[in-house]
């Protein structure tokens, strides 16, 4: 059986391809084109006033040797994992909540303001509230301890500040996701754990979050990778200090780049978390197979 091809679509395809080209045409000038370029510069020396120079794994082997990278790999990490971990208890805490008060849309419209704000707006109005002379904050707690707690300027608390401020910028928005996920679990599923004499904690330990995590899954891996990206809210704040305690691997790569103009070896950190990234995403994929027999 042979097919035929409709005249009227071999007409419409020149019309088609002329619509779709403003998007392949942003597609290769600001994504294709700086990831290979970005790929090519990672097996270079290249300080911008030059060529580029081939030196083949030069910067992956200087990149293993370094103490600096390693040293913000684990910061970073750090500030992941206190990120992650916050974000979604507080989250998932606030989406049930929402989902049994059933509170009005335009509450949970609000509640997705700070996700909106951009991180230079939240680390401006969050460094002044929480300035050790002068922020709103501290004033509190100089009353009621004495002392202010410098809460950028000290080794153990810039990471968990920066970290809380980053729960409170995707918290609202993690919630309506979360809670969106809430409103497809059936009432019968409560109904029978209550008439099995389940409480409230046992059905959302066994209930609600086994049916959640699709949802969950999705949330965890959006906020891992945000996290991973936070640049704007540290250089806001603390520019990686105090002694380079909150110095994340996005600061390295931007000094790197253009502070030391050294953009070979840059790119190369930046090949390195995209490959970490990468994992991240291929473990959700994971992670999604295996929850599906939970909504099934």
């Amino acid at each position: 059986m042979t097919s035929t091809r409709s005249p009227s679509r071999g007409r419409d395809a020149p019309i088609a391809w002329l619509l779709v080209s403003p998007a392949l045409a942003g597609f290769a000038v600001f994504f294709a084109y700086p990831t290979l370029r970005g790929l090519y510069l990672s097996f270079t020396e290249f300080h911008v006033l030059t060529e580029p120079r081939w030196i083949g794994l030069g910067n992956f082997q200087e990149l293993f040797g370094d103490a600096t990278f390693w040293h913000s790999l684990l910061v970073t990490l750090y500030f992941v994992a206190l990120s992650v971990v916050l974000g979604i208890l507080v989250s998932l805490v606030t989406a049930v909540i929402l989902h049994r008060l059933a509170v009005s849309a335009t509450v949970r419209g609000l509640m997705i303001l700070p996700f909106l704000i951009s991180g230079v707006v939240t680390a401006l109005v969050w460094s002044w509230m929480l300035d050790p002379q002068l922020g709103i904050v501290n004033v509190l707690i100089t009353k009621l301890t004495g002392e202010p707690v410098l809460f950028f300027g000290s080794g153990g608390w810039a990471v968990p500040t920066l970290a809380g401020l980053n729960v409170w910028k995707t918290m609202g928005y993690n919630a309506v996701l979360i809670f969106a996920g809430l409103q497809t679990i059936p009432a019968t599923v409560y109904e029978a754990g209550r008439i099995d004499g389940a409480s409230e904690l046992q059905m959302f330990r066994r209930l609600t979050v086994p049916l959640l995590r699709p949802i969950l899954v999705m949330v965890v891996v959006l906020t891992v990778i945000g996290s991973f990206q936070i640049f704007d809210i540290v250089q806001v704040t603390t520019k990686g200090g105090p002694a380079d305690a909150s110095k994340v691997l996005q600061m390295y790569i931007y000094d790197k780049a253009f502070g030391q103009f050294d953009f070979g070896y840059a790119a190369t950190m930046s090949l390195a978390l995209f490959v970490l990234l990468a994992a991240v995403t291929f473990a959700q994929l994971r992670m999604a197979r295996a929850g599906e027999s939970d909504t099934n």
